[in-house]
C-alpha cells in the first residue's frame, strides 16, 4: 500500500514538474486573432500575454471605433489562446495522472 501511495506522489510530482514545463513552453506559442475586416491584428501568447497589435490607419481617425475593435479583438484573440492553454495543461495533467479510483471521467 505505501509503496502504491509513494509511487502515486512521485507520479504527480512529475506531472506537476511537466505543467510547470509546459507553462513556460506556452510563452513561445503564439495566437494571432484579427478583426473581420484585417484593420486590427493581436498577437497573444498562449499563456495570455500580448506581444503584438498592429492598427490600420483607417482606424485612427475614430478613437471611439478603434475601443471597440480593440475590446473585439483582444476578447476573440484571449479566448482562442485560452483554449489553447488549457487544452495543452490537460493533456499533461491526464497523461500524468495516477489511476485514482472514481477520478476516471474527470480529464476527458
Amino acid at each position: 500500500m505505501f509503496g502504491d501511495l509513494m509511487g502515486m506522489m512521485g507520479k504527480l510530482k512529475d506531472t506537476q514538474k511537466k505543467v510547470e514545463e509546459t507553462k513556460k513552453r506556452l510563452d513561445t506559442v503564439l495566437v494571432d486573432e484579427k478583426s473581420n475586416d484585417g484593420l486590427l491584428q493581436v498577437t497573444l501568447t498562449a499563456n495570455r500575454k500580448i506581444k503584438n497589435i498592429q492598427i490600420d490607419e483607417r482606424l485612427l481617425n475614430d478613437k471611439e471605433q478603434l475601443e471597440d475593435y480593440l475590446v473585439l479583438t483582444l476578447n476573440k484573440a484571449i479566448a482562442k489562446a485560452t483554449s489553447v492553454h488549457e487544452a495543452e495543461i490537460a493533456a499533461v495533467a491526464k497523461d500524468g495522472m495516477p489511476n485514482i479510483p472514481g477520478m476516471e471521467g474527470m480529464f476527458k
